[in-house]
């Protein structure tokens, strides 16, 4: 298999450079997203990003709208306790992602005087924001020309440039691969960050890619080789249905629905492994998700 990259302007083609193409292409097929919309300030950015980590589109939406009409700037989101953020992040899952935000907000409104930073820098420093959700913030929320990598931006450089089937590890030079074949005009390099992500979700998709309606096939390494197949250890599919995750949810959903503190039974009735509702009940705890009373009750952090 061949790892040399390909030239953005195939020899001997008038045709324009592929983030030009990926620019146009997504300006007719990009789904219908709030946070997309023009004017969605740095803080609905961050939001959106924090929501989306491991969660459907379809799920995030409705929450992101309640969240903000709720929450509208960091400071109104400083102010609420970890209960109200627990409760009001629903069914999203990995519910550390509501008590980060919260403490993100805490943080720029302590920091910054609650405007969201625009530098990797400052926004990297905040509370469960790394490099990818620094990057989108300071590019989709300040309008900063970056180069952003998620998983679907890694799969689709995995195939066009390096003609693998699946991405490797993430590592630094993804930011090289992918700021490499963006547009020289600023404001369509910034397009192209959000685009080449489409590309990644909608059609350069794991499994079963839709290569005949891509419209950078014709330069794609791995389409040109044929297609090979992944050479790399299996890709995991995750589970739900009786893991630790959906034991947590369970407790958590008898914490959020109650008024009061409850006692244990209230938990022990809705998983019947004693064993792994209590890791799940102690990883709540040690996750700050739960606290316990001094009378031996549970309930959400106030």
């Amino acid at each position: 298999m061949s790892s040399a990259r390909p030239s953005p302007v195939p020899p001997g083609s008038s045709a324009d450079p592929v983030g030009e193409v990926v620019v146009d292409w997504y300006a007719g097929a990009a789904r219908d997203l709030p946070w997309r919309e023009p004017g969605t300030d740095p803080w609905a950015v961050l939001v959106s990003e924090v929501m989306l980590q491991q969660t459907p589109v379809a799920r995030v939406e409705p929450v992101w709208r309640s969240w903000l009409d709720r929450w509208p700037t960091p400071a109104a989101m400083a102010g609420a306790s970890p209960a109200e953020v627990i409760r009001a992040w629903g069914k999203l899952g990995y519910p550390r992602r509501a008590l980060r935000l919260r403490e993100a907000a805490v943080a720029i409104t302590e920091r910054h005087g609650g405007v969201v930073p625009a530098e990797i820098d400052e926004l990297e420093a905040l509370p469960g924001v790394g490099t990818y959700t620094a990057r989108a913030v300071s590019c989709f929320g300040h309008g900063r020309r970056q180069p952003v990598v998620d998983t679907n931006v890694r799969r689709v450089v995995a195939r066009l440039v390096h003609g693998r089937a699946e991405a490797a590890p993430a590592r630094a030079s993804d930011l090289v691969d992918i700021a490499a074949l963006a547009p020289e005009d600023d404001a369509r390099a910034i397009r192209f960050s959000v685009a080449v992500m489409e590309l990644g979700a909608l059609v350069c998709v794991a499994g079963t890619p839709r290569c005949p309606v891509c419209p950078v096939k014709d330069r794609c390494a791995w389409r040109l080789a044929g297609h090979p197949a992944h050479d790399g250890p299996p890709r995991r599919v995750q589970k739900f249905a009786g893991t630790d995750r959906q034991v947590r949810g369970r407790l958590l959903d008898v914490l959020r629905a109650a008024s009061a503190p409850v006692e244990e039974d209230a938990l022990t009735a809705v998983w019947d492994d004693a064993v792994q509702r209590s890791r799940c009940l102690d990883s709540l705890l040690v996750d700050g998700l739960v606290v316990q009373t001094d009378d031996g009750r549970f309930s959400l952090p106030e």
